[in-house]
């Protein structure tokens, strides 16, 4: 409480993306010069190079694509993607689109960043059914998840609705044999509230933040992974799952919710 206190005192005249990186509470540095500002991790250096606060009436569509393909149980359409009062709504529905009975949707970074810290405010839908992923992967330019143009694959957090207190934290390999290592965090009622979700991709490890805890760390070293540029990935889809049986129909329409996105670039 100390750290935010001095925050909100000393830089209160500067904006809600700056204060994020002062309230991390991991004493980041920082420089203020308009979107100037940079991060400290573990005697790293990391500088804001993306960032979208969904302050418009709109997606920005020079910085975002629309995932559109039909897997699990929805279509992913354009039209359940709003933003409204700075917050990235998914909108998740009961409707026949493609072959399925349910909408759900999903957005894409038009460019591919690599080694850096990402971090997204979020709150995942009520009700069982809906498969909600902050994430990083290669997108391959046909409306789906397909991992042809992606080395590997970073679950910052995959959560099945049948439990909010609960996520996944998942690293793949696509290139050669496929491999992956997953590990469950435990967590409040994701579907009350926002939280934070964070990782730092470097060449050598990764670390994972909730809430701006550290939850879990990869050593990449033995696992000799092709560590390759990646597309940010903000999506929601009704799946099986997480042995997920059926869709709670009693709460919908509701929508998986993003309050901003950012990406620090590894600079040192």
């Amino acid at each position: 409480m100390k750290i935010i206190k001095d925050c909100l005192q000393r830089f209160s005249h500067i904006t809600k993306a700056v204060l994020s990186v002062c309230l991390l509470g991991l004493l980041p540095v920082f420089t203020v010069a308009q979107v100037a500002i940079t991060l400290q991790l573990d005697g790293l250096t990391y500088r804001l190079q993306f960032a979208d606060e969904f302050k418009g009436k709109s997606l920005n569509t020079k910085k975002w694509l629309y995932r559109t393909d039909s897997k699990h149980w929805s279509t992913q359409l354009p039209a359940n993607v709003v933003v409204k009062e700075g917050i990235l709504h998914l909108d998740l529905k009961k409707e026949n689109a493609g072959d399925k009975q349910y909408t759900g949707a999903g957005v894409i970074s038009a460019k591919r960043f690599h080694f850096g810290y990402y971090e997204t405010r979020m709150k995942v839908p009520p009700g069982a059914g809906w498969h909600t992923s902050f994430w990083l992967q290669g997108y391959d330019g046909m409306g789906g998840t397909g991992t042809g143009k992606t080395t590997i694959e970073i679950d910052i957090i995959e959560n099945d609705s049948k439990n909010p207190e609960k996520y996944g934290i998942n690293l793949h390999r696509w290139q050669g044999e496929h491999k992956s290592t997953v590990k469950d965090i435990t967590t409040p009622a994701m579907d009350e509230d926002f939280h934070t979700l964070a990782c730092t991709y470097t060449p050598e490890y990764m670390k994972f933040y909730f809430d701006r805890k550290e939850v879990r760390t990869i050593d990449l070293k033995p696992l000799n992974f092709p560590l390759g540029s990646l597309n940010i990935w903000l999506t929601s889809i009704a799946s099986h799952l997480g042995n997920t049986t059926v869709v709670d129909d009693t709460q919908l329409p509701s929508s998986a919710q993003f309050d901003y996105v950012r990406f620090y670039k590894l600079v040192q």
